[in-house]
């Protein structure tokens, strides 16, 4: 009886991943007969500016999105926040009859900031091109190739958001309609929910989230951000670290002055700003700050077993980024991005280069950044912040301007401002619905696909379980070398249509 148990199971296995298979050919057929249209409509996607502080951009992008939603044809609205004129989340949803299960697909249409002059010659942030490899690599502008023309995968697209996080939009819609021309209809319940201002922190998410929370009800929230693993595979992620970024201003003379006549007797407030920053990491990379890791949430033991599965990368990015030695003091990538950091974004004072002058300038100011992991409250971790400022002799203010009488009582003068940030957020592996994700993404990968507890990077997913009680999974498809956040942003095609598999995979979940 045992042994007729067992070949069942064996049986049923080997259908399922039978199943899976044709799936997964069957969406790569789709998609060689339809790429250059995929691609097409993409490119118009990117060709829309998204700073996410550019209201009229915006609204065209979000406009963009609900057509291609709606000539899907996904039921589609806009859900709009308590506060008025902020960028709306898209909202659309498919009902299947007699599904069980129902899945939130999320990705955010809003983009980071651009200098365009920072950008490599020939390449605009809102007029995508192709190259035919990573400007690494020597990649060169290529035309648009026509339709009659082959579409190399290994090529890349330039352009903001190409990968963070248009790439996340489009591959979830296009995931949709190609099991709708397929004719395969899919095994659960879904949502798409594509937010406006994730790039400014989602200020708002929450309310729309409060808002709109009957009409957000789901057993998971599957989040398309970010890259796969520096390896190339695959991955599933449980968890993002929370974020919270602070402004540091030491102050000074009141006007800048000579160097000679006053150098080595005024005080310079950007020797005063690297000495303070110098006292809160030593040369290692610890946070030397009081109490700065005291309130982390240990791993458990399966996601201290997946950790120590990770194929390090640890190498390969030390090669391919140009430097020896990394900090952590022996400690690999992937378990640094489960501790907090401090990170300076930024130092500024006077100017540099061909308009530099011989002056001790009034003020300096730098920009940190504050990466938070399971336990960390973002403003108690601010506070920390402070309290070591304070402890290095500054008196802390929080006002724009500083008072003649500030100047004269106290030496020693630091503005700190800070943003609201958001909490992290980490969801079990044990979970039956993540079992079932884990099983849906492996499928549409030869390789093992890698477990990763937490992401380096950040989303306010906190907010998920706060008002909806709903857990959320991380599955990105970006390249890792695609400069988020920074100048030249990219996707390499190849991701875009493995992201296409793995998202038909997860809108059939078995």
């Amino acid at each position: 009886m045992k042994r007729y148990f067992l070949l069942i199971l064996l049986s049923i296995n080997v259908l399922t991943v039978f199943a899976q298979s044709t799936l997964v050919d069957k969406t790569r057929s789709f998609r060689q007969a339809n790429e250059h249209q995929l691609l097409h409509e993409f490119m118009g996607l990117l060709s829309i500016p998204n700073v996410v502080y550019d209201t009229v951009g915006i609204q065209k992008t979000a406009n963009y999105i609900v057509k291609m939603m709606e000539d899907r044809g996904i039921k589609t609205q806009k859900l709009d926040a308590k506060t008025k004129g902020v960028p709306p989340a898209i909202y659309g949803e498919v009902i299947v009859p007699n599904a069980t299960k129902t899945l939130v697909f999320y990705a955010h249409y809003d983009g980071q900031p651009v200098n365009p002059n920072q950008w490599a010659e020939g390449i605009k942030p809102f007029e995508a091109v192709f190259l035919d490899a990573s400007l690494e690599k020597g990649g060169k502008i290529i035309d648009v190739p026509k339709a009659s023309e082959s579409i190399n995968p290994e090529w890349r697209i330039y352009g903001r958001s190409a990968s963070d996080d248009k790439a996340g939009v489009f591959t979830i819609l296009s995931a949709y309609q190609a099991m709708t021309k397929m004719g395969i209809k899919p095994s659960v319940n879904l949502k798409f929910f594509f937010e406006g201002e994730e790039e400014a922190g989602s200020t708002h998410l929450e309310e729309i989230l409060a808002k709109h929370k009957d009409k957000l009800n789901a057993d998971l929230w599957v989040i398309c951000d970010g890259p796969v693993h520096q390896s190339g595979r695959k991955q599933v992620v449980f968890g993002v670290r929370g974020d919270v970024n602070m402004e540091v201003k030491v102050f000074a003379s009141k006007r800048p002055l000579h160097s000679g006549h006053y150098g080595n007797w005024a005080p310079n407030p950007a020797n005063l700003l690297v000495n303070l920053l110098a006292t809160m990491k030593d040369t290692k990379g610890k946070v030397l700050i009081k109490g700065f890791y005291d309130d982390v949430t240990p791993l458990s033991a399966l996601e201290k077993q997946a950790l120590a599965n990770i194929p390090p990368p640890d190498e390969q990015m030390r090669n391919e980024l140009g430097f020896v030695r990394a900090e952590g003091d022996g400690k690999s990538l992937a378990e640094l991005i489960s501790l907090p950091s401090l990170n300076i974004n930024g130092i500024a004072s006077a100017n540099v280069g061909k308009m530099v002058a011989n002056i001790i300038p009034t003020s300096a100011t730098a920009a940190l950044d504050l990466r938070l992991v399971l336990g960390n409250d973002a403003q108690r971790q601010v506070q920390k912040v402070i309290e070591h400022i304070k402890s290095q002799g500054y008196y802390v203010t929080t006002n724009e301007s500083i008072t003649d009488e500030e100047r004269l009582k106290y030496p020693l003068i630091a503005r700190v401002q800070a943003k609201d940030g958001y909490n992290a957020q980490r969801t079990k592996m044990d979970l039956p619905i993540a079992q079932l994700i884990i099983k849906a993404v492996q499928s549409t990968s030869k390789e093992n696909i890698v477990l990763m507890p937490s992401s380096g990077g950040s989303l306010p997913l906190y907010l998920f379980d706060k008002h909806l009680s709903t857990p959320t999974i991380t599955v990105p498809i970006a390249n890792h070398d695609n400069n988020q956040h920074a100048e030249n942003e990219n996707i390499r095609i190849q991701n875009l249509w493995s992201g296409l598999e793995t998202y038909v995979a997860l809108m059939s979940i078995q």
